[in-house]
């Protein structure tokens, strides 16, 4: 039954981690046996709810909710700082979810909306992984799995500066992973399409109907369907795995 909590005794940060994808995946890695430290920056009530459900939930498991800007260099640094501290040194998992979106045609897009998006979902990647993947690398061992999108792989309208921002997320998975392979880490990223969370439950239902008509599975993904391919990265199973981009869309494009 060893293989009943594959996460069992590993360390894990995760940006992000307050509702949506994110939540899903600090609910998932909890429950195969790891400790986790998650991020938020607007949504303290949320995180902190999760929190305290989730230390009730596995009492002898560490789980710390982390406020911190990671578009913001400096507030990162202090992120992954106090990330470590509250896992007891040491780390095996990071999940870099951080992201948002600001949905406008390119025309009318102006630069601070551009910048926002890019700091946001490109530049915190490199804040938060640069202090974090040193200490997978000095024991040799351990994992980065960067959230991306299909919207990343294949474009989007209204999506210029989210579509580029998470083109360079894959751009940047498979660089470093070419980086730190030799060194014992692995690095993959995750690309899920329409996916059931709170930026999807704005879309008209009209609008949704017509987005489900062009996916074969004919339905949106749940978070827990993300959270468990991420759990599957982080886990020995996946250990010859990196350097890849494994799209969760229910075959949005094929």
């Amino acid at each position: 039954m060893a293989d009943a909590l594959p996460l069992s005794g590993r360390k894990c940060v995760v940006t992000g981690g307050s509702r949506g994808i994110g939540a899903a995946v600090v609910r998932m890695v909890l429950a195969q046996g790891a400790d986790v430290a998650f991020g938020y920056h607007h949504s303290s009530d949320r995180a902190e709810a999760l929190r305290d459900e989730l230390r009730t939930a596995y009492p002898e498991q560490r789980c710390t909710a982390l406020p911190g800007e990671v578009s913001d260099g400096a507030g990162a640094e202090k992120f992954a700082a106090e990330a470590l501290k509250s896992l007891g040194g040491g780390l095996d998992v990071l999940v870099n979810n951080a992201g948002i979106t600001r949905d406008i045609s390119f025309a009318r897009m102006r630069r601070e909306q551009w910048d926002e998006v890019i700091d946001t979902n490109l530049g915190s990647m490199f804040n938060v992984t640069r202090p974090l993947v040193m200490p997978l690398v000095k024991q040799r061992n351990g994992t980065v799995i960067n959230i991306t999108s299909a919207s990343g792989i294949h474009g989007a309208p209204g999506q210029t500066a989210y579509s580029a921002s998470k083109s360079g997320i894959i751009g940047f998975t498979k660089a470093l992973a070419k980086e730190v392979g030799g060194l014992g880490v692995t690095v993959n990223a995750v690309a899920p399409g329409f996916i059931h969370t709170d930026m999807t439950a704005a879309i008209p239902e009209q609008h949704a109907d017509r987005l489900k008509s062009m996916i074969p599975t004919q339905e949106f993904g749940s978070a827990d369907d993300v959270a468990a391919l991420v759990c599957f990265l982080a886990s020995d199973r996946a250990r010859y795995i990196t350097g890849q981009v494994i799209e969760i869309s229910g075959g949005l494009v094929l």
